[in-house]
């Protein structure tokens, strides 16, 4: 990845930008008239608007023409995903741009881990006034994180920065539904799904669309293990919504992985240290473990989601095989 090359462009003010605007998103469509009024203000950035598959499918393909030294995404996590699935599947990892995301969404995971946490036209006025500089003109805030590489056999590769099964799967679909058509977003919206997910399991609800997920997983040893889980993430990320960091491995790997089984035992008071990052607390005999790893291999049929995405993964395809890839470079605005 040529980080040294594309940040000396910056500073000298010979840089390559390009900007990626979602104007669906929860977040920029309050604001698109002043969105719209600041890019027109800076017609030195390429800029490409996105709706649909064959826009994302189009503004990706020109930025990579554009040989981009920055790559700017106003958007939220699902554009995220759309644009590292394109980008990371048809460059090569050294000719990776670096990339500044902007909360245009829904739901800004990524935005608010990598220290995005302004409205979207404060942060472009931010990125106007940079732009705008005299050179040199100092570097802005770089911050690493390593992206999820989830493959299948037969499949095309699935790049994104957090993977959820259980009941994190159920609740986005259930977001796909009522609660989102209301204008609900932010945290607000995080918190009405989690609660919604938990009332359908706990509170008398043994519906399907509530039901855990079951995966075999294969130990140390090679003996395949498999059990009912209530939830299972899998992050790149060092924060979840709501600044909530639910897993506690100490071992030096890329990827955070957490496991709470079906039966857990005082899975109420649990809730509490999985929210608040003292998981340490939790025993594994009880139901809960987390640890870090550089790869991860699932067997299941079940829906999985990438970013508020949803997939499928089938038993004939082989198990699922998460990896870590990148890391990519990340400027803070």
């Amino acid at each position: 990845m040529r980080v040294p090359t594309h940040i000396h462009s910056l500073t000298t003010g010979t840089a390559r930008v390009g900007l990626i605007l979602n104007p669906l998103g929860g977040q920029a469509r309050k604001r698109l008239h002043a969105i719209k009024q600041l890019l027109s203000d800076m017609p030195q950035i390429l800029q490409w608007q996105v709706t649909c598959v064959q826009d994302f499918d189009f503004a990706v393909t020109a930025a990579i023409e554009s040989q981009l030294d920055w790559l700017i995404i106003v958007g939220g996590d699902g554009t995220v995903q759309g644009i590292l699935n394109r980008l990371l599947g048809k460059l090569s990892s050294e000719n990776w741009p670096l990339l500044t995301v902007i909360p245009g969404g829904t739901t800004n995971m990524t935005a608010l881990d990598l220290g995005s946490r302004d409205k979207p036209d404060e942060m472009l006025k931010r990125l106007k006034h940079y732009l705008h500089q005299p050179a040199p003109r100092p570097a802005p805030l770089r911050v690493e994180r390593p992206v999820l590489c989830i493959t299948q056999t037969g499949q095309e590769n699935i790049y994104g920065m957090f993977l959820g099964l259980g009941l994190i799967a159920r609740g986005v679909k259930f977001s796909r539904s009522r609660i989102k058509q209301i204008g609900v977003t932010g945290n607000l919206f995080t918190a009405l799904i989690v609660l919604r997910s938990i009332i359908g399991t706990f509170m008398g609800r043994p519906h399907p669309e509530w039901a855990p997920v079951n995966i075999a997983t294969v130990d140390g040893t090679g003996a395949t293990h498999r059990e009912n889980y209530l939830f299972v993430l899998v992050s790149a990320l060092e924060h979840l919504l709501m600044g909530i960091r639910p897993y506690w491995g100490i071992e030096r790997a890329p990827l955070h992985v957490t496991f709470v089984r079906q039966q857990s035992k005082r899975f109420w008071y649990a809730i509490w240290p999985l929210i608040t990052g003292r998981g340490h607390t939790l025993r594994e005999e009880h139901g809960y473990v987390s640890y870090n790893t550089p790869l991860l291999e699932l067997s299941l049929d079940d829906d999985y989601i990438v970013d508020g995405e949803l997939f499928h993964a089938s038993l004939q395809h082989g198990p699922l095989r998460i990896s870590a890839s990148g890391p990519l470079t990340f400027l803070v605005l």
